[in-house]
């Protein structure tokens, strides 16, 4: 099995928060939400993208159903900013991970986070490890409680659907 210090960094926090991480190393590079779901035989949807953007100048992790992507202006609204997307340096100093393998946790310190209300729909969600080629099992419910993050949409769509309102 291979070893990559992000990716233990990352077992040895999701075991000091109560999981026992089964670490999945693919054959190869997982950068896109479409290429994990094709390595692992799942939707798309149940790919919890990890993307680190700037709320205000401040680094947040929006943890998003791979099915689709998040609405940059709407959710800075909603949250009270603007939100941009951070540059590869941001993401590496902010989590200890490179794009394309950043995982929910075993960042150098907590990172402000939101878990796309999307993932919900699904029973099992697979998250990256900290590297490219590593993803783990988890739940929507689990990536709340091991970020300490909150459940929000990440575009009007998925509120309006949640209200009751729309078409």
């Amino acid at each position: 099995m291979p070893s990559h210090p992000a990716v233990e960094k990352v077992a040895v926090e999701l075991r000091r928060l109560g999981i026992e991480p089964e670490v999945r190393w693919l054959d190869g590079a997982a950068t896109t939400a479409q290429s994990a779901a094709e390595a692992l035989g799942i939707g798309v949807g149940q790919i919890a993208n990890s993307l680190i953007f700037l709320l205000d100048d401040a680094p947040v992790l929006v943890l998003t159903s791979g099915a689709h992507r998040v609405d940059t202006a709407w959710l800075g609204a909603q949250l009270g900013g603007t939100i941009g997307r951070a540059s590869k340096d941001v993401v590496k100093q902010a989590t200890g991970q490179t794009i394309g393998g950043v995982a929910p946790v075993g960042h150098p310190s907590p990172v402000r986070t939101y878990v796309d209300t999307a993932l919900a729909a699904h029973d099992e969600v697979w998250a990256a490890a900290g590297h490219p080629r590593t993803v783990f099992r988890t739940s929507f419910a689990e990536l709340v409680r091991l970020t300490g993050g909150t459940s929000s949409p990440v575009e009007p769509e998925a509120a309006d659907a949640e209200s009751g309102e729309g078409a």
